[in-house]
């Protein structure tokens, strides 16, 4: 079955496997880097479904600390350190829940990137929010401060998807936030949404549909549940505590997403993403078009030209490496330009724009000539449209997205 939301490491080739013991270089060469990730890792609740890296019961002077290391990991950055120049164009603050840190910790942490970096340039600032902890005095700093576009993880408006989804926020608090939000002076506002919730019917998916159009927002996300193995929703599936939705339902799901949404004037721009005309998210673009970012924060992935690497997701790992002023990457890979043109090919395909020779110029790839092969099948097999310049995937190629993505990883992995 396809996988909507963004997961580059489940689809890489074995090859890559080969590279994670890498270090670090000293040198990047100059490059000026338009985007930066934020991992703000602490919840009052671990979710069910999640498995992004994150921790609960912390206290307001743990969260104080953590600013403090996360200014001082993002001094190691300063002064264009290894060659990176950080001048964002796009911010995005993600989690975790953002919003739980205190007030003042969070206008503390804006104003230390502001003082270390040039700030000048950003065109996008989001931070994520979960509707049950953002009052109208935190939005208001948080628009005073810069910041333009909030997300909120709504993911359903059924009390009973919400209960066993394990998220402690009732459907009315979704449109609160909004308005508080709204009240402070944002009109940039996105709802996450999850379908193929176990129990979940096209009916009830339909209403959550409706309730986010109602909202007004000018961004939906819409994501299919998926089972992550380490996640409590895995280890109830296979203890048999739920049945998962069919395939053919979330199909239908799916299809249904993409008509309700264009009809009520949101262009499917990305599989799982959904927006008004000029509203797509810049920062998430930036992933999908295989540029360059800096992460900061525990568990925080980066990319520049062709190294990839990930800090550590643990908070005491990564508190002990930026004590000690060293960078808290784990994860180190290198990407030689062929692995670079297939994940490429994969992320771009996600885009309704879909792949586009003339992006794999940089990394000095002839793409047309690369994936000939696997473009001309794909295209016999009715997964793909071919265009002078480029391939999008079709209806049916939606459908399997992920599979398709990993026919470009495999046709790179056999170049010598």
């Amino acid at each position: 079955m396809m996988r909507q939301s963004l997961t580059i490491a489940a689809a890489e080739p074995a090859s890559l496997a080969r590279e994670a013991a890498l270090t670090l270089p000293g040198w990047l060469g100059d490059r000026e880097i338009g985007a930066l990730y934020v991992h703000i890792p602490f919840c009052f609740h671990k979710c069910h479904y999640c498995d992004f890296y994150s921790i609960t019961r912390q206290t307001a002077g743990r969260m104080e600390q953590f600013v403090d290391r996360l200014l001082a990991e993002a001094g190691q950055w300063q002064n264009g350190s290894r060659g990176v120049s950080l001048r964002p164009k796009t911010v995005f603050f993600g989690g975790g829940t953002p919003t739980l840190l205190p007030l003042d910790a969070m206008r503390r942490l804006i104003r230390g990137l502001r003082r270390r970096f040039d700030f000048s340039q950003v065109c996008e600032w989001t931070i994520e929010a979960n509707p049950a902890t953002l009052n109208t005095e935190y939005a208001r700093m948080l628009r005073d401060e810069g910041v333009d576009r909030l997300s909120f993880g709504a993911q359903s408006f059924d009390p009973a998807e919400l209960k066993l989804l394990e998220r402690h926020h009732d459907p009315s608090d979704v449109g609160r936030s909004i308005e508080n939000a709204r009240a402070a002076g944002f009109t940039r506002l996105n709802v996450d949404l999850i379908y193929a919730i176990p129990g979940q019917t096209l009916t009830s998916w339909a209403a959550s549909l409706e309730e986010a159009v109602a909202l007004g927002v000018d961004h939906v996300s819409c994501y299919n549940l998926t089972y992550e193995s380490n996640t409590p929703m895995a280890v109830r599936k296979r203890l048999g505590h739920f049945q998962a939705l069919s395939e053919s339902a979330e199909l239908e799901m799916f299809h249904f997403t993409r008509q309700r949404l264009q009809q009520a004037g949101f262009a499917a721009y990305e599989i799982s993403n959904f927006a008004r005309p000029g509203q797509d998210c810049r920062h998430n673009l930036v992933y999908w078009n295989g540029g360059d970012y800096l992460g900061f924060g525990p568990s925080a992935a980066a990319h520049v030209s062709g190294w990839r690497w990930k800090n550590r997701a643990h908070l005491g790992e990564w508190e002990t490496a930026v004590d000690a002023v060293s960078l808290p990457a784990g994860d180190v890979e290198h990407l030689d330009p062929h692995q670079r043109a297939g994940e490429l090919a994969m992320l771009q395909l996600r885009l309704c724009d879909g792949l586009r020779f003339d992006a794999f110029g940089s990394i000095g790839i002839d793409a047309a000539k690369v994936f000939a092969r696997t473009l001309s099948e794909l295209a016999r097999q009715g997964l793909l449209d071919l265009t002078g310049s480029g391939a999008r995937l079709t209806a049916r190629g939606l459908e399997i997205a992920d599979a398709i993505g990993g026919e470009f990883l495999a046709a790179v992995g056999h170049i010598e």
